[in-house]
């Protein structure tokens, strides 16, 4: 019974010792042998003890679960002959099937690429982010290079020139204004910036020219990139030049030669009775439909074909369309118009800018002629702008109304040290208007030269209707030669007791039969 009880103690150690069958597909050995061997052992103990587990032949099992486990493209390996099977069952059971799925997957996409060498799929990833980088950045690089090349082919800065009359905003920065469009707002103004002013001494009315810079993202404006001359004039000149309000005006001194071989019979009477010189304050005062436009034109034409050197411009406020094309056609001068369907404001914006640019142009010692058309017309654009100060003359014309007009007036003069600013404009009279006369009476002895138009002369179909027994030139003496002088007072004499119809005639007929106004005048010695 003792040994009984030890072969029952230790029976429990042997039997957790002997390996494990394999799986019922792996066994070799049928089931009712080893019922018999155990039945053996339990009468027998000690024959159980020298008992030895025979040898189980794994190949095949290996086989199988290699090809089970091991992805496709890994060689088989052989398990040896005196390998546990239960190792191997363990190792089978114990692995992940996540691996395993992820293995067969990434077997089947690397087979053709990579048959001896398997990937992990995190190393796959990899290796596509590390070939598709490179080509990403080659990408971006070659796009920024072109994009730099196109910017160096179409690079314009410093290559483009403009040209344009400053105006100067609240905010102390300006445009430059074309005269294409009357100097008003445009998409074709240049941005000046305030540094720019202000390290150039640049004011109102300046004439710039300079390079420009294309806009860029954002902006709306081309942008100066330096100015290279200023009215005409070099920077350093601009800086330290007198402003117009300290110039010490002059009588003229210098007479504009309205005669030559172009020259019309109407210049050639202005020429005569009524000298237009360098710095003159003329007035054309006339009536309806007598003829003040033409007579413009052809004094417009004789100073631009006599006297290059002079700057002109003509100015038309409150006119008609068809007639600022015909003026714009025939002369060879700037014309700067703001027609009659224009409001006040613009009248009055234009006209600012305008004087401006010729005071401008007098302080660099230029010699500017502004032709106006008309001052009557000017003066009620500036009525219509002006608050009301509660002082109305009669007419509804406000006490300050007129200031800004005759300021415009009153800029001609002849600048001692060079330059001259000339304004010939027309006054308009017998309109019907109450506001008209009392503008007229305003200006009237404010210029040095006057020229009157006569409708009853113009009725008659005689042109030019000049009133010449009314017209005349303050201090005619310093514009005309002794000799000149002499008859000319003596045919005056003689006109003098004539009416106007009669003497526009007589001059008419005498002057027609001679070639120029030397001729004429010698032809009164006869």
């Amino acid at each position: 019974m003792k040994v009984t009880d030890e072969a029952a103690v230790e029976k429990p150690a042997e039997v957790a010792t002997e390996p494990a069958a394999p799986d019922s597909e792996q066994q070799s050995e049928p089931v009712a042998p080893k019922a018999a061997e155990e039945q053996d052992a339990n009468r027998n103990p000690q024959k159980k003890r020298r008992q030895r587990t025979p040898p189980v032949k794994t190949d095949s099992v290996s086989d199988e679960q290699a090809e089970e486990t091991a992805p496709a493209v890994e060689a088989k390996t052989e398990q040896p002959r005196n390998q546990n099977p239960n190792q191997n069952s363990n190792q089978n059971q114990n692995q992940n099937p996540n691996q395993n799925g992820n293995q067969n997957g990434n077997s089947n996409a690397n087979a053709s690429q990579n048959p001896a060498k398997p990937q992990h799929p995190n190393q796959k990833n990899q290796h596509k982010n590390q070939n598709q980088n490179p080509n990403q950045n080659r990408n971006q690089q070659n796009t920024e290079n072109q994009e730099e090349a196109a910017k160096k082919e179409f690079n314009f800065d410093g290559l483009v020139t403009i040209e344009g009359v400053l105006e100067i905003l609240p905010d102390n920065y300006g445009f430059l204004r074309s005269p294409d469009f009357s100097y008003i707002s445009s998409p074709d103004d240049v941005y000046v910036s305030t540094n720019q002013i202000r390290n150039y001494g640049l004011k109102t009315g300046d004439n710039v020219r300079g390079i420009v810079r294309l806009p860029k993202e954002g902006e709306k404006y081309f942008s100066l990139l330096k100015p290279t001359e200023v009215n005409g004039r070099d920077l350093e000149f601009i800086k330290d030049r007198v402003s117009f309000e300290f110039l010490t005006p002059l009588f003229p001194e210098e007479k504009f030669n309205l005669t030559g071989p172009n020259s019309t019979l109407s210049t050639r009477i202005v020429d005569l009775f009524t000298p237009i010189g360098k710095g003159q304050r003329a007035m054309i005062v006339a009536q309806p439909k007598t003829g003040k436009t033409m007579l413009l034109k052809d004094i417009a034409n004789a100073i631009s074909a006599n006297h290059p050197e002079a700057y002109m411009m003509i100015l038309l406020i409150d006119e008609r369309p068809e007639e600022v094309t015909d003026m714009e056609r025939s002369v060879n001068a700037e014309v700067i118009a703001s027609t009659f369907d224009e409001p006040a404001d613009k009248h009055v914006k234009v006209a600012n800018l305008v004087l401006s640019k010729a005071q401008r142009m007098v302080e660099c010692g230029h010699d500017v002629v502004i032709l106006l058309d008309s001052i009557t017309r000017l003066a009620r654009a500036y009525n219509t702008v002006t608050p009301a100060s509660g002082k109305i003359l009669s007419g509804g014309v406000d006490a300050n109304a007129l200031h800004k007009p005759k300021r415009f007036f009153g800029a001609a003069r002849n600048i001692e040290g060079g330059g001259s600013l000339t304004i010939i404009a027309t006054a308009l009279i017998d309109t019907g208007s109450k506001m008209d006369e009392v503008i007229f009476e305003e200006f009237k002895g404010t210029g040095n030269m006057e020229l009157q138009l006569d409708r009853k002369i113009a009725n008659k179909r005689i042109y030019p209707a000049i009133d010449l027994v009314s017209s005349s030139t303050r201090r005619d003496d310093l514009l005309l030669d002794e000799t000149t002088m002499q008859r000319m007072w003596i045919l005056r004499k003689y006109l003098a007791d004539m009416n106007p119809v009669e003497a526009m005639e007589f001059v008419n007929k005498s002057i027609k039969g001679t070639r120029s106004n030397e001729e004429f005048l010698m032809s009164m010695n006869r």
